[in-house]
Parts: C-alpha cells; sequence; structure tokens
C-alpha cells in the first residue's frame, strides 16, 4: 500500500474518532453523529485492505471498551444507525443518497468495532456493551443486541439491490457474518449463545424464508459492485472523518477502501473478487444452513433450503411445509453453473443436491447436465491447485449425481468438442461419459502417487462403479485409463509382496513388520476388487458397447494372469477369462500379425456378434459392495 499504509493509521488521531471512544459521554442528538459518519470511503473487499483497516481501528475499539461502560457511546452509534434504517426503504424510493450513505458509513462503523469486540470479550460482556447508554429519561429498556441483529436481517429483505443500496446492504450482510464468527473462539457448539437464540428463535425466525430467499437472489444476481458515483460523497462539513487531512490522504483512502486498491493495476481486483455482495450472501447462506439444530428446535433455514420449489412448479403440497417459498430454478441452476470455481459455490451445489430433492430432481432432468458437470470436472483436474475440501466436495457431488442412472446414461449422449482445459492429450471429440472416467481416474491416480488418502480414492471409485453398467461407446482414452489405473495397482500389490518378503527374511525370523505388511496388502487388495468389479460390471452390461474396453483389456492381458488363483478375485477372474478367451480366440482364427485396424476390426465383429444374440457369453455380475452413500 506504499505511503497509503501510514495514512490509514493515522485515523487514530482524528478528533471525531476520539470523542467517540473517550470519556465524554454523547447523546445520541447531538449533532456530532452528523459529523461522524460522513466520510467518504466505503467497505474494504479485499483482505488485505480489511487487515489494514482492522490494525488502525483495534487500538481505538479497545480504548472505547474500558470507556463505554460510562460513556454508552457504542450503544448510542447503535441507536443512531437503527434511527436511519427505520426510513431507509422509502429513503431508497425516494433516492435519497445522502441519507443511505450515512446510515452505511453508521454500520460500517459499527461493524469495524464489533469485529475486535468480538476477539476481545465473551458474548455476555458484548451484550453489556450494547447495554451501556447515556441515562436519559426518554431512553427505553430495549434489547439493543436483538433489535440490531433483527433491524439487519429486515433491512437484508426489505431494502431493494440498487446502485445506491449495495453497499450498505454488503454491510448489513457483512456484519451478520461478524456476529456469527464468535463461533471460531470456540470448540463446543455456542447453542446457548445469545447470538444464536435470536436468530435461531427470536424476531429474526420470523424472516426465516425471506432472508433464505434474498440471499439466494443475491447469489443468483452476481452483481458487481457500482462506480463509486452512486454511492460517495465529497465531505463538505468541517469535522467530518477526512476533514482536514492533506489532499492526497482522502484520495489515498478512497483507493485502499474501493474495489480498485492502492496502488493496485486496472482490473486485478476484479478479476479476485468483483462480486462482494454475491459472495457475502452466499456465505452467510451457508453459515446459517450449517447452523446446529436446537435440543427442541431444528435449523429453520436449513429447513427452507431443503424445501423451496420452483416458481414454475403450480403443484400443491400435500402436507404445508414450514418456511418453504418459491425460486427460479433456471436463474439458480445457471448462477451454479458459473460460479463453481469457488469453493463456497461448490458447497453451496453439494447443499442443494443433497438436501433439497426439489432442486435435485431439477438438476437431473436439465439436458445441458454438460454445464454443470464440466466445471466439477475441471476441479478435480486442476487438484494440485485445489484445497482439499473444493475437491472433497466437487467428488461427492460427482458422486450423487452417478447415483441416478438416467444420468450415467444420458452423459455418454453427449459429444463434447475441444475441451482447453484438458491438456494431457487433444480430446477433439469425446463423450462427456468418458470424459468423467478419465478425469475421476487421474484424480485416483493422483492420490495414490501424492496424498494417499483412502477416503478420497474410495469414492472416486464408488462413482466410477455407479457409472459401470451403464457404460456406453467408452473413448479409447478412456478405456485405456481403466485398464492404466488396474496396472498401477497391481504394480503396488506386487511391490508390497516383495517388500514384506524381503523384511521377513532380513529379520529371520522376527515377523514384527508383517502386520504393517499385511494392512497395505489388504487395503490394495480392496482397491484391487472394487476396480475389477468396475471392469466386470461394465462387461456384464454393456459389453456389447465397448469395443474399446475389449481392446484394452486384450493389450494388457498379462496384468489379470497373477490374480486367477488368488481367493479374493476367483469369481471375478472368472468373467474377465470368459470375455479375453473369447475375443483371443477370434484374433487367433483371423491370423497372426495382425495389425491394429484388423485387430479392431475382428474385435467389432465380436462385439456385433454379441449384440445380434448370435453368441451368449455365461457373464454373471460378481460384487461384494454397495456404492449408494459412500
Amino acid at each position: 500500500m506504499g505511503a497509503n499504509t501510514s495514512q490509514v493509521r493515522d485515523l487514530a488521531e482524528n478528533p471525531n474518532l476520539k470523542t467517540l471512544v473517550g470519556t465524554k459521554s454523547v447523546s445520541e442528538n447531538d449533532p456530532f453523529w452528523n459529523q461522524l459518519i460522513s466520510f467518504t470511503f466505503i467497505s474494504p473487499t479485499r483482505s488485505g485492505d480489511s487487515k489494514l483497516l482492522e490494525e488502525a481501528v483495534a487500538p481505538l475499539a479497545k480504548i472505547l471498551i474500558e470507556n463505554n461502560p460510562r460513556t454508552g457511546n457504542f450503544g448510542a452509534l447503535v441507536r443512531v444507525f437503527l434511527g436511519r434504517t427505520k426510513e431507509l426503504k422509502i429513503s431508497t424510493e425516494c433516492q435519497d443518497q445522502l441519507f443511505i450513505w450515512q446510515a452505511h458509513n453508521a454500520l460500517f462503523m459499527i461493524r469495524c468495532l464489533l469485529k475486535v469486540f468480538i476477539r476481545e470479550m465473551s458474548e455476555q460482556e458484548l451484550h453489556l456493551q450494547f447495554s451501556y447508554q447515556e441515562r436519559a429519561p426518554e431512553t427505553g429498556s430495549e434489547d439493543l443486541l436483538e433489535e440490531l441483529l433483527s433491524n439487519l436481517v429486515h433491512l437484508i429483505v426489505e431494502v431493494p439491490l440498487l446502485d445506491i443500496t449495495y453497499s450498505i446492504l454488503f454491510e448489513a450482510v457483512t456484519t451478520l457474518l461478524v456476529f456469527f464468527s464468535y463461533q471460531l473462539f470456540h470448540k463446543d457448539i455456542l447453542r446457548d449463545g445469545l447470538i444464536y437464540q435470536h436468530i435461531m428463535k427470536g424476531r429474526c425466525s420470523c424472516l426465516t424464508s425471506r432472508l433464505v430467499k434474498t440471499l439466494l437472489y443475491n447469489f443468483i444476481r452476481q452483481e458487481k459492485c457500482p462506480p463509486p458515483a452512486t454511492h460517495i460523497f465529497e465531505p463538505k462539513a468541517e469535522g467530518s472523518l477526512l476533514y482536514g487531512l492533506a489532499s492526497g490522504v482522502a484520495s489515498g483512502l478512497w483507493s485502499v477502501f474501493t474495489l480498485g486498491g492502492a496502488g493496485s493495476k486496472a482490473g486485478v481486483d476484479e478479476e479476485h473478487n468483483p462480486l462482494p455482495l454475491s459472495n457475502q450472501s452466499l456465505l452467510l447462506l451457508l453459515v446459517l444452513a450449517n447452523l446446529t439444530d436446537g435440543p427442541d428446535w431444528a435449523n429453520p433455514y436449513r429447513q427452507a433450503i431443503s424445501c423451496f420449489r420452483n416458481t414454475q412448479d403450480t403443484s400443491s403440497l400435500p402436507v404445508e411445509q414450514l418456511h418453504t417459498f418459491q425460486i427460479n430454478f433456471n436463474s439458480l441452476y445457471t448462477a451454479l453453473c458459473e460460479q463453481q470455481r469457488s469453493d463456497q459455490a461448490t458447497l453451496l451445489l453439494y447443499t442443494l443436491l443433497h438436501q433439497n430433492a426439489n432442486m435435485r430432481t431439477y438438476m437431473l432432468s436439465r439436458t445441458d447436465m454438460d454445464n454443470l458437470v464440466l466445471p466439477i470436472l475441471e476441479i478435480l483436474y486442476n487438484v494440485e491447485e485445489r484445497n482439499s475440501h473444493h475437491v472433497y466436495m466437487a467428488l461427492i457431488i460427482l458422486l450423487i449425481l452417478t447415483e441416478d442412472d438416467a444420468f450415467n446414461r444420458s452423459i455418454h449422449e453427449v459429444v463434447l468438442k475441444n475441451i482447453s482445459w484438458y491438456t494431457e492429450r487433444s480430446l477433439t471429440e469425446i463423450s462427456l461419459g468418458s470424459l468423467l472416467i478419465l478425469v475421476v481416474i487421474r484424480t485416483i491416480q493422483f492420490n495414490m502417487t501424492r496424498t494417499r488418502d483412502k477416503y478420497l480414492h474410495t469414492n472416486c471409485l464408488a462413482a466410477l462403479a455407479n457409472m459401470s453398467a451403464q457404460f456406453r461407446c467408452l473413448h479409447q482414452y478412456a478405456a485405456q485409463r481403466i485398464i492404466s489405473l488396474f496396472a498401477l495397482l497391481s504394480k503396488k500389490h506386487n511391490k508390497v509382496l516383495e517388500q514384506a518378503t524381503q523384511s521377513l527374511r532380513g529379520r529371520q525370523g522376527d515377523n514384527t513388520a508383517l502386520p504393517d505388511y499385511a494392512q497395505d496388502l489388504n487395503v490394495i487388495e480392496e482397491v484391487i476388487r472394487m476396480m475389477l468389479e468396475i471392469i466386470n460390471s461394465c462387461l456384464c452390461n454393456s459389453l456389447h458397447h465397448n469395443p474399446n474396453l475389449v481392446y484394452a483389456l486384450l493389450y494388457k492381458r498379462e496384468l489379470f494372469e497373477q490374480f486367477r488363483a488368488h481367493p479374493s478375485f476367483q469369481d471375478i477372474m472368472q468373467n474377465l477369462d470368459t470375455v479375453i478367451g473369447f475375443f483371443s480366440q477370434r484374433l487367433e482364427q483371423a491370423g497372426t500379425d495382425l495389425s491394429v485396424e484388423r485387430v479392431q476390426e475382428v474385435i467389432m465383429k465380436g462385439v456385433q456378434a454379441l449384440r445380434g444374440g448370435d453368441i451368449n457369453l455365461p457373464l454373471r455380475l460378481v460384487t461384494q459392495h454397495s456404492w449408494r452413500n459412500v
């Protein structure tokens, strides 16, 4: 930030801020508040800028914590904001930008102070900070904390999203997120906390469905931050926050606390965080959805997320559901497809697929599922660049989708051309199903050579197993990748066997290391069994659709020889031997020194004979694993 860093820190010397945190009590009707909240920079939306601001605010907030029990100035600031929220909707209709601007600034200051308060004190102590107030006859005994929470929710659901309201809506959502940050400082779930109680059971709960719907629409709309001229004013009154500072300071603060960032290149932050309200709304929605149930009540926000319906759904519900509402599924689906580069959007997709049967049915009925599946596959393909949580969520989404047989059939009918992000091979034309197989097996291979996470490769194999009965016209690369994975497993199996043998010989009867090798062998053999079941399922259900898999099996048939006599694999190996034997015999009959093209021709004729019913191979489906909900 260069010189601007020291300029932001100079805010600690501002006379108005000193009055706010000082020892003098200021009535909420004092003209001082108009001067205090007439400043010209808006909320930072980047982590670096936020940290810079927090460093400047923290010393002031700590002074306020000491003096507020005597002055009640924090409570007065909150009441100043609450007084303005009552007129926000009218101000929006009248385009009263000045009123909205000042209300935003008041909330911005409250949020900055709250962030320090929550880090420095318990929830009960925070509640006391709201209760300290100037002792005046007209002062009521309302719970100011609950009043603020309720007003923030009302603000979010009632004030329309326009250029002039964008910043205050962003602040309202962000302030609620700050309140929920108490959980970050506690290992135990805060079911008994005041904030949790107010949000789950208090006055806010009556707006549950409206809040969830509004946050979803904020995510759907993907509105960018409006240009500064729509919500920023130049300071006019002496004593305002920036008044009296050198002229360069104001412009420096402006560049720090807007999307441009001080000293940043044009467009850099647009790339990193172009949709602050959309992103914050999504985060708040996910926080609300994942609040735990109370001892005798269910989380109403999770209920709302699990039961909302399509606006085009005109059917009546057999039983009226709590907190239900309707939303445009097409718009939500489009936004989900476009935003999977962020892990929070992927978490929302997982949440909807897992918890909302209406949305899951709608997604699976789409004829353009490639728009949703391709971004998920891209996440897995770039596994090195993604955090583990993002990869896991993407994988579980595929697992949920592949539990649907219609999905497994349809993805082989979608033909894709020139997948730009798939750089290992040139895929000029491939089905979505074959691409899915390629990417999932690549993820398994990466996991086996790098992270060795059993959970990850088990769920990858589960997704493949769900699909295996519906494998159709596998691309040659997909078929090769299936067999190459088996080759890798076979190699690892042999290596562990060799290590166990060498260890046993070297120790001359000391068998202490053998249990470790036995455990490794059990894990590898379990994965080999899974892989054989996937190949076996494809052979039993769709052999006549997959000449490329037959070719790959024949080309690498020696891989399977060592497992014929293994007791764990004998039942499945009978099927593979039947298929390999059948096509091997046909190749022998075709002559020797066959070209690749001639081999493929012989396989195709054999496949056509199977498809026409001229030949019936005695294959039987053998499986020991349940692949649902792994």
